[in-house]
């Protein structure tokens, strides 16, 4: 990341994790851990460094790209055999539990960030300007680094939250924008007819439609936000809508 390269290891090569290694790549030492053989043939065609067991993640920021339901699995194996001063980050969509899991399974002799990349492969190019990246400091001061790295050489906005603060605020930006697109492609095809506010909208939800369905469970029922925003809508929209006799 400068002249003293930092060593990543990015746990778990699906599409996400294959979007970090192509960004980091030109910036630091990758290796690769994914339990997945059609993974670890991914990383070894495209030149990765793989590694196969946990006591070879050794580098100096490991990044657990690995959906929320597989995190604990994930800190339990890797965690006895941490070294002192190693920084580990994940970047699940919503950020309490992990931050809770995080603290809870890993040694305290480690550095502790929640993250939250709020883009996927296909928005990201070849480089992340004008796109966030949440960062939740959880233990140390080892973030810093390379969150100055994020916005100086990948001109990415950081923003520097709170777990609870980043899932209160993505209730309403991820969690209601899932359960719109959902519910409405439940209801059918998107009307031909239509103003150009309604056409934008249509086109914004259909980015997270088909997104995977741990993503969804994950920014709506993970979060504890979702339900109580969705309840209040729900009585805003009803109060937006007189009785019938009432509106004659």
């Amino acid at each position: 990341m400068n002249e003293n390269p930092l060593s990543i290891c990015i746990i778990g090569f699906g599409a996400f994790g294959q979007l970090l290694a192509r960004l980091l790549r030109p910036h630091a030492g990758i290796s690769v851990m994914d339990p997945s053989k059609k993974a670890r043939a991914a990383a070894c065609a495209a030149r990765m460094h793989v590694i196969e067991r946990p006591e070879d993640v050794t580098a100096d920021i490991v990044l657990l790209a690995v959906p929320l339901p597989a995190l604990k699995r994930c800190l339990e194996d890797i965690a006895p055999h941490l070294r002192p001063g190693q920084i580990i980050a994940d970047v699940c969509s919503i950020k309490e539990k992990p931050a809770q899991m995080m603290e809870h399974l890993l040694p305290p002799f480690v550095e502790i960030v929640a993250t939250h990349p709020m883009f996927g492969p296909n928005s990201a190019g070849a480089d992340l300007a004008g796109l966030q990246v949440v960062i939740c400091p959880i233990r140390g001061n080892g973030w810093r680094r390379p969150t100055a790295f994020l916005r100086r050489v990948l001109r990415a906005e950081t923003i520097i939250t709170t777990p609870e603060d980043h899932d209160r605020q993505t209730a309403l930006t991820q969690g209601l924008t899932h359960l719109l697109a959902r519910g409405l492609s439940i209801l059918g095809d998107h009307p031909r007819i239509g103003t150009k506010s309604s056409l934008l909208l249509a086109e914004a939800l259909a980015m997270v439609e088909h997104d995977a369905p741990e993503v969804f469970d994950a920014v709506t029922r993970g979060n504890r936000h979702v339900a109580p925003i969705w309840q209040e809508l729900s009585q805003v929209f009803q109060g937006l809508i007189p009785p019938e006799d009432t509106a004659r």
